[in-house]
């Protein structure tokens, strides 16, 4: 990511963070119509989960310049994915539920910039859960 999508990613996330149920209610709307076998893999309250996804993603925000510093915690996420049966290319669906997710809740402001800027952050992030974690 350069400085320029980091600077986008962090102003586009700020309205976001506004919105945590509805932004996490929009991404799980999008990622289940993507593939409904996803749904079975979510036992909890869809709220609460929502409200993780968007506390997980402010976390992501906070450490853009210092990705290094939560590594750790992002391969453990890609294991602990991998043992609920998240392949690789199921990351795909998530990165295209997060762009329609954000394009959802920014409107007029999800560029073709914002755009880029958030598919190169979620690029980076599913590179180190599944190609760095060991499964």
């Amino acid at each position: 990511m350069t400085p320029s999508d980091r600077q986008i990613v962090r102003a586009s996330f700020a309205e976001v963070a506004l919105l945590p149920e509805v932004a996490g209610a929009l991404f799980y709307e999008r990622l289940f119509t993507l593939n409904p076998d996803f749904r079975a893999l979510f036992k909890h309250d869809m709220r609460v989960q929502g409200v993780k996804l968007t506390s997980m993603l402010d976390v992501i925000v906070d450490h853009l310049d210092d990705p290094d510093e939560i590594l750790p915690a992002l391969r453990e996420m890609g294991e602990r994915h991998a043992g609920y049966g998240v392949n690789d290319a199921d990351y795909d669906a998530v990165g295209e539920a997060l762009l329609w997710m954000l394009e959802q809740v920014l409107g007029e402001a999800f560029t073709p910039a914002v755009r880029d800027a958030w598919a190169a952050c979620y690029g980076e992030l599913a590179r180190r859960m599944t190609s760095e974690s060991p499964h």
